[in-house]
């Protein structure tokens, strides 16, 4: 696969979800993609798919967040992306908006390494990968101590446990940003039968599909309450 082609299928899904991004921005994405792409030859970081489905699933994807994230003329808060896999969301969110203060979590060390090497390759700033897991009701990871004001996941787990994990580490007024398909709202309803005295508040959802296959994806968002 060329980097062209994967320059031209991602210019066309962002020109299809309206989404402005700067050359660099660009470059940036297609020189993951590319990355993903040969590192995936040797060990399992994405289901193998055809180039224009990996864009979509994973890239395209990932940049519906932006539609919800601070604009860029205010204050960028620390975004942290639980369980990150390959770097999405939030590697591909920094990638786009090298502005943007990212945290990485995943246990696995042989992505880790990937998105390390990513990061280098990049040449990206202000973005930390820690390896390890986020426990229930702790507030550390890798040795570190973690207070973040948006907390955001594609496949960790369900809303309800989602919730649960995030709340150590989600300072009050913070915000959680739950990727979801179209059953989010199964989720919902089972996170208020059973979490009806959670610190967070359904704040908003955002529909959208993505460009080439028009799948639905709801973005879920959490307000936590003061303490």
């Amino acid at each position: 696969m060329s980097a062209t082609q994967s320059k031209d299928i991602l210019q066309e899904g962002l020109t299809a979800m309206g989404i402005a991004m700067d050359g660099q921005a660009r470059k940036r994405l297609v020189s993951y993609c590319d990355e993903l792409l040969r590192w995936g030859a040797k060990i399992n970081l994405v289901a193998k798919a055809p180039l224009r489905e990996t864009i979509e699933t994973h890239f395209l994807d990932s940049l519906t967040l932006l539609r919800v994230l601070p604009p860029l003329d205010e204050p960028q808060l620390p975004l942290l992306d639980i369980g990150t896999g390959a770097g999405f969301p939030g590697l591909a969110l920094k990638a786009a908006r090298p502005e943007l203060p990212v945290i990485l979590v995943e246990p696995r060390q042989k992505r880790v390494s990937f998105l390390r090497h990513v990061i280098r390759t990049l040449e990206l700033k202000d973005i930390e990968v820690l390896c390890g897991r986020l426990e229930k009701g702790s507030a550390e990871v890798d040795g570190q101590t973690l207070a973040v004001p948006i907390i955001t996941s594609r496949a960790f787990t369900n809303i309800g446990e989602f919730l649960l994990h995030t709340a150590a580490i989600n300072p009050a007024s913070g915000q959680v940003i739950c990727m979801k398909g179209p059953r989010a709202e199964e989720e919902i309803a089972a996170w208020r039968a059973e979490q009806p005295n959670s610190p967070y508040r359904l704040q908003e959802i955002v529909e959208l599909t993505l460009p080439f296959s028009g799948k639905v994806r709801n973005l879920v968002i959490f307000s936590k309450e003061g303490e």
